[in-house]
């Protein structure tokens, strides 16, 4: 199991509360903050929802 960096890169204005509160459990709050997350299945699909809104890269 590898691990992600995941950047946002985008701002969640005018987005679904569902999406803000995704970016929120991922431990994003602002833009360009970078948090690094196992990659299970759970936190990949929470990535997948807001796609449009982060930036992902695999590290060792």
């Amino acid at each position: 199991m590898g691990k992600i960096k995941v950047t946002k890169v985008k701002s969640a204005i005018n987005r679904t509360q569902t999406q803000k509160r995704t970016l929120e459990a991922l431990g994003l709050k602002k833009i360009g903050q970078v948090v690094e997350h196992n990659s299970t299945p759970n936190i990949l699909g929470m990535v997948s929802k807001v796609k449009h809104l982060v930036s992902v890269e695999e590290t060792k």
